[in-house]
């Protein structure tokens, strides 16, 4: 067998620590806690209906493809075309520069907008979004995604989107404290070797596995691998778990969930409650990681986020 199998075999059988139990509150920290898992939930909605970078309201994707630069514009030969006065018929030129973006303004009448109101002609960015309009015009509609991920791509955000009107919600389970848990991490001995996982286009995107969480659900001991994406703009503290459970493609999305574990000292706070389905549940216009199999748990996690309507949204 060749040595870097061997070497992921070993990680994997990384012997578990004792589970962890439910988190204990006194009953007026749990209260305020249930209450504030409620509010961020009517938050993400709100977001998902309204906001003009709402995942609803993606309506084109470019990949570069392999290409260094692509353009955008209303006129017939861009890369990405927006048939809208808006725009201008040569509106930007898009150009990958390493982790960032080389963004340059072509038309004269064209525009684009940095954080609401930095407004250059020549920049360079990080992975962000841009707001798009032209002199005189008001700006909100349109803005785009520099979405990087080792596989550069161009997402046209559109705040008029037919999408907003087709959603009908969030679903959720009702919070439940019995599944948030303040744990510590089994560290992965070998957390330096990236490794690759598969994604919703096809890519692999690049990660590195961080280590464990072993934990209780009822009487069952469960252990979840925790990752960190090795992507521009990914913040280098972030630790993510992609899992799937016994409720996946029944009760909530076939592709699995996602939950960002949270650093409290030596430990982190892995809450189920706000569990969340993947970007791509959404709009099959981004590129999610799909949960390794190494994550797939045989109990249901009743937690979190349920399936959307999928006939309302696509």
């Amino acid at each position: 067998m060749p040595v870097v199998c061997l070497a992921i075999l070993a990680a994997l059988a990384a012997p578990p620590i004792k589970p962890a139990l439910p988190a204990k509150y006194p009953p007026a920290v749990a209260e305020n806690t249930i209450k504030t898992i409620y509010r961020s939930r009517e938050s993400a909605e709100g977001w998902l209906r309204d906001n003009a970078q709402s995942y609803l309201a993606a309506v084109q994707r470019k990949d570069f493809a392999g290409k260094a630069s692509l353009t955008v514009g209303r006129a017939p030969d861009n890369d990405l075309k927006i048939d809208d006065p808006l725009i201008q018929p040569h509106h930007l030129r898009v150009t990958v520069v390493g982790d960032s973006f080389h963004v340059v303004a072509l038309d004269d009448s064209a525009r684009f907008r940095i954080e609401d109101s930095f407004e250059p002609r020549d920049t360079t960015v990080g992975p962000s979004s841009i707001m798009l309009g032209k002199e005189g015009a008001l700006w909100g509609r349109y803005n785009l995604r520099l979405s990087h991920q080792n596989a550069p791509a161009l997402i046209l955000l559109d705040a008029l989107s037919a999408r907003f009107k087709q959603f009908h919600g969030l679903r959720h389970y009702p919070v439940d404290l019995t599944y948030r848990f303040l744990l510590p991490m089994t560290r992965n001995p070998r957390a330096g070797d990236s490794l690759w996982i598969a994604s919703t286009r096809g890519t692999q995107r690049k990660a590195i596995r961080l280590g464990w969480f072993d934990f209780m659900v009822g009487k069952k001991p469960c252990r979840l691998s925790a990752f960190r994406m090795l992507e521009p703009g990914i913040n280098p503290n972030n630790t993510v778990v992609f899992f799937r459970d016994a409720t996946s493609g029944k009760e909530t999305s076939a592709m699995g969930r996602y939950l960002e574990a949270i650093r409290f000292g030596a430990n982190y706070l892995l809450d189920f409650n706000r569990a969340e389905n993947p970007v791509c549940v959404f709009s099959n216009l981004y590129n999610c990681p799909i949960p390794p199999k190494e994550n797939t748990l045989k109990v249901p996690i009743r937690a979190g986020e349920k399936d959307v309507n999928l006939e309302a949204v696509n």
